[in-house]
This record gives structure tokens, C-alpha cells and sequence, in this order.
């Protein structure tokens, strides 16, 4: 019987997975929990086979518990409505063995369960293809000033923080903007935050 713990903060989606991953002759849902942090004393209460979890979630996303249970011996595999490549890169180095988007359906859900329980990494095709056109263009530093920009810092805050010249700074944000084939820092930001790139 494969034990599974699911985590998401729709209770009628919650309920729903639920059931019907119990319909399933050889699972068993032994918990269910409303956020990252609720999930991770799920699983240490039960040590399921499975923990399949949400990303955006109150209290603890599911990507933060992810990363707080990757060597555990629970495989987890994160359902969700995004497909952002910053999210999958950052659970591929958690070490999930699944990335699954909520439209799968429940067929492709237990048979991808089944299949993490045999060893395989499922990812959803979509991610796989968009991690491999869309990475990050930015170097380090230039991730160091949009994230400061998006703090809302000014140039000359940014310049002081990291030790460099107002006209410097200035520099980085024209190559940004132009990286990221944008006209202005608003644009900048919401697009890096999009494509989750500022982790």
C-alpha cells in the first residue's frame, strides 16, 4: 500500500485529491494538511511513501517544505497550477521526484504516483520544455541589483549597498533591462518575479 500525505490550502481541492486517490486499490491518503508546515509534521508523525503538495501555501509554501524534507525518505511530488520554471529549477534542487500540473488527470496522477514509488522522476512536459528556452540571463551581481530594486531601493541605495559608483549602477540596470527585453524597472521586476528569478 503506498501512504501518501497530501498538502493544499483549498480545502474542496484537498478533499477531492483525497478521495480519489483512495478510490485507488493500492493507496491510502494517511493525512492531509493545509500548508507547508502542517505537511512536515504529517510526515514526520506518519513517514508516508509520498508527500504530494501545493506550492503556494500559507504559513510554509510547499517548496520551503520540500526543501526542508529533502533527505527524508518520503518522496514528494508537487502539484500545482504553475508552470514557472523558477519553481520547477528550485524543486529539482530540492530533490522532488515529481512536478505535476493541476490539470493532469486523476488517471495520470495515480499512475505518476506509482511511478515516483518505482524510482522515476515525472516532470509535467510543458516545464521540461520551458526550463530548457527560458534561463535566467542575469550574472549574480545583476540578480543582486534587481532584487534591490525590487526592495525598492534607489541607484544611489543600491550603489552604497554594494560598493559601487551611482553611474555603475546605472550600467547593470540598462543591461538588465535590455537581458530581460524590457523598456523600464517596473517591467524588470514583474517579469523576474514571474519567472520566479530572484531566488
Amino acid at each position: 500500500m503506498i501512504r501518501i500525505v497530501i498538502a493544499e490550502d483549498q480545502r474542496m481541492l484537498l478533499g477531492a485529491l483525497g478521495s480519489l486517490l483512495d478510490l485507488e486499490d493500492d493507496m491510502e491518503v494517511v493525512g492531509k494538511a493545509r500548508n507547508g508546515e502542517e505537511a512536515l509534521s504529517l510526515v514526520r508523525q506518519h513517514h508516508p511513501d509520498i508527500c504530494m503538495m501545493d506550492i503556494e501555501m500559507p504559513v510554509k509554501s510547499g517548496l520551503d517544505a520540500a526543501e526542508e524534507l529533502k533527505n527524508d525518505l518520503c518522496k514528494i511530488i508537487v502539484l500545482t497550477t504553475f508552470a514557472r520554471t523558477g519553481y520547477f529549477e528550485r524543486a529539482r534542487k530540492a530533490g522532488v521526484s515529481g512536478y505535476l500540473l493541476k490539470d493532469s488527470s486523476s488517471e495520470d496522477l495515480a499512475n505518476s504516483i506509482r511511478a515516483v514509488i518505482n524510482g522515476n522522476r515525472i516532470y509535467a512536459p510543458e516545464l521540461v520544455d520551458m526550463a530548457y528556452d527560458h534561463d535566467n540571463p542575469l550574472t549574480d551581481r545583476e540578480k543582486q541589483v534587481i532584487k534591490l530594486i525590487a526592495d525598492g531601493e534607489s541607484t544611489k541605495e543600491i550603489a552604497s549597498q554594494l560598493n559601487l559608483t551611482n553611474g555603475t549602477v546605472r550600467n547593470y540596470v540598462s543591461v538588465i533591462l535590455d537581458k530581460l527585453e524590457v523598456t523600464n524597472r517596473i517591467e524588470a521586476i514583474s517579469k523576474v518575479k514571474e519567472k520566479d528569478w530572484l531566488h
